[in-house]
């Protein structure tokens, strides 16, 4: 049976023009994206089957590559997969969207709340530097410095000092993910932190922090006392 001819009242977008997109499960919205199934599943279906294999969770759905989709979903061509992953990403961009006002460093939790939606369900290592004015208010966007791999990623000091001086500010943050989860420290972590802080001291700005973000936690070399 393809969509067509399903009651009107089980039609994604029939249900989501009446009832509106939040009446709709993940799988019929994502249905409405890719169209069409294949010749023993509805789009709803095939979707159905994506989501219990991603364990109902639209992070793990974030991470899946075009190759993942393509190869293990009959029916989900490139064009499709493409259109899944770009929803996953239009969705991580709304959560990085931030307020018009100023935003102001206080703690090491103001931190991570700031990165943590521009790095949350990442697969790879991303490294950003935040750089804040007198008043420890943010300014401008985080500057991404390097993206890297699983285990890592590799990092320029010189980049980071260079923004702050275009930037004229006179305080930094350094952040990065862990995808694997975990809040340990590598020795490159350390090293880093080290090499960094002494530039800082030599152009006289200041390392406020180095944070290390990781779904739902966050380990601050400040808090650690380790700057």
């Amino acid at each position: 049976m393809i969509i067509k001819e399903l009651p009107l009242d089980e039609r994604p977008r029939e249900r989501l023009m009446e009832q509106g997109a939040a009446a709709l499960s993940p799988a019929e919205l994502l249905a409405i994206l890719i169209g069409s199934g294949n010749t023993e599943e509805t789009a709803v279906q095939l979707m159905q089957r994506l989501m219990a294999d991603c364990g109902g969770s639209l992070k793990t759905l974030s991470r899946l590559s075009l190759n993942d989709l393509t190869r293990h979903y009959k029916g989900l061509g490139p064009a499709k997969a493409v259109s899944i992953m770009a929803a996953c990403e239009l969705g991580r961009r709304r959560l990085m969207e931030t307020e018009t006002e100023k935003q102001y460093i206080k703690s090491s939790t103001d931190i991570y709340h700031i990165m943590y939606p521009r790095m949350r369900d990442l697969a790879h290592e991303e490294s950003y530097a935040l750089y804040l004015r007198a008043d420890n208010s943010v300014e401008g966007q985080p500057f991404l410095i390097s993206k890297g791999g699983i285990a890592g990623t590799q990092v320029d000091v010189r980049l980071i000092i260079r923004e702050a001086l275009i930037r004229q500010t006179p305080t930094l943050v350094l952040t990065h993910n862990h995808p694997s989860g975990s809040l340990r420290p590598s020795r490159e972590d350390d090293q880093l932190t080290d090499r960094l802080q002494r530039a800082c001291q030599l152009m006289n700005l200041k390392l406020l922090d180095h944070l290390i973000v990781t779904d739902g936690n966050y380990y601050s070399y400040k808090e650690q006392g380790k700057l």
